[in-house]
């Protein structure tokens, strides 16, 4: 039970990294913010850069709170 647990929560945080890198170069354009934002926002947290993040890049940001 507690391993279907685990592997269901970690085909989420996958499925969710994939709906945000909609751009092949990977950049935090204003969509692929927004996407991300509005997805970790349905998970109950708040989109924040990670510390020594690159703004201009989408794998910079995580969901806070969730």
């Amino acid at each position: 039970m507690r391993a279907a647990l685990v592997l269901m929560i970690a085909a989420l945080s996958l499925s969710a990294c994939e709906t945000t890198t909609g751009n092949a170069a990977g950049t935090a354009d204003y969509d692929a913010v927004k996407r991300a934002a509005d997805d970790c926002k349905a998970q109950g947290g708040s989109l924040v850069l990670k510390d020594q993040g690159d703004p201009q890049r989408i794998d910079a940001y995580v969901c806070k709170g969730t």
